[in-house]
């Protein structure tokens, strides 16, 4: 029986598994994310206790995914200082003498969900991650989307709301961005409560719907996805989701004419199908596909 490794690295917590070929979990373990040379010995540790074929990893970022560069497989100018230019592919793969594949935890999170949930049997969809960051994964054509880089959907720029009490944001780069405006730590700054604290009364949720209503208006007019996923910690406040979908439809304007649009895009701006596994299922896909045999060019 084949077995495959996934890794999903956030900023406080390492999600490790070991999975079959049906994608069915026989191992799992978290550890906490310290340094490199701590957090590595473990994980490392893990995968030579349970021996797999190949490893996907979904990685916080920024990170190198192209082939070309010499610093192919790290992790570049991460807030995560500790992390900063850290070379996670070639670390693993010397270590482990296998096959190693990584995209963003966010791409991961989106090819998964294309593949067995929320957005399954389409062609495109985003995948946006709101919790201690926010990231964004892009499907289009089925296929994660690199470029330049990879999309880094969390750090658009976003209006801000009058009345917010930190209009300036809290992102050490770009201020007011999505992730300076929306995330975990955002809200938790402008109001001194996490997420999960405040009542569905509280005016912190009329700011975080409107941020996050920008977001998908500007997605549904750059990419035109077929399919808005958003997930994290943040998102488990369901109550949220009405409320970014009535924003995001009086924003489009009626100029986007699509059933979609029509239905007032319940079925469109939707919670993950995989619910907390998103991430670690893409983490298992990669694996899947780096440890598959080329195709012989004909």
């Amino acid at each position: 029986m084949k077995r495959y490794g996934a890794l999903e690295t956030g900023g406080t917590k390492m999600v490790l598994a070991v999975l079959d070929e049906q994608g069915h979990f026989l191992e799992r373990a978290k550890m906490p994310t310290t340094t490199p040379e701590e957090t590595m010995a473990e994980m490392i540790a893990f995968f030579r206790q349970h021996p797999v074929s190949a490893l996907g990893i979904g990685s916080f970022g920024p990170l190198d995914l192209n082939p070309s560069s010499p610093t192919f497989g790290s992790i570049t100018a991460s807030p995560k200082l500790a992390w900063r230019n850290f070379p996670i592919v070639p670390e693993f793969t010397n270590a482990l003498q296998i096959p190693v594949a990584m995209d963003t935890d966010v791409n991961a999170a989106a090819l998964a969900e294309a593949t067995l949930g929320a957005a399954k049997g389409l062609a495109s969809c985003l995948y946006v991650t709101v919790g201690t960051g926010i990231g964004g994964g892009l499907i289009l054509g089925g296929k994660p989307v690199h470029g330049l880089l990879h999309p880094e959907i969390g750090h658009i720029p976003v209006n801000p709301l009058p009345g917010d009490p930190l209009p300036e944001g809290i992102c050490p780069y770009h201020g007011c961005c999505l992730e300076g405006m929306a995330s975990g730590p955002a809200i938790k700054k402008k109001w001194g409560l996490s997420a999960r604290d405040l009542p569905e009364s509280h005016p912190a949720w009329e700011l975080e719907s409107e941020y996050l209503s920008q977001l998908c208006t500007i997605a549904i007019l750059a990419f035109s996805p077929e399919k808005i996923i958003l997930g994290g910690g943040v998102m488990q406040q369901k109550f949220i989701f009405p409320m970014i979908r009535q924003k995001a439809l009086k924003k489009l304007g009626n100029y986007i004419v699509h059933p979609a649009v029509a239905e007032g895009l319940r079925e469109y701006i939707v919670e993950p199908g995989l619910g907390t596994d998103s991430g670690i299922l893409g983490a298992w896909l990669l694996a899947k596909q780096c440890a598959a045999p080329a195709v012989p060019a004909v």
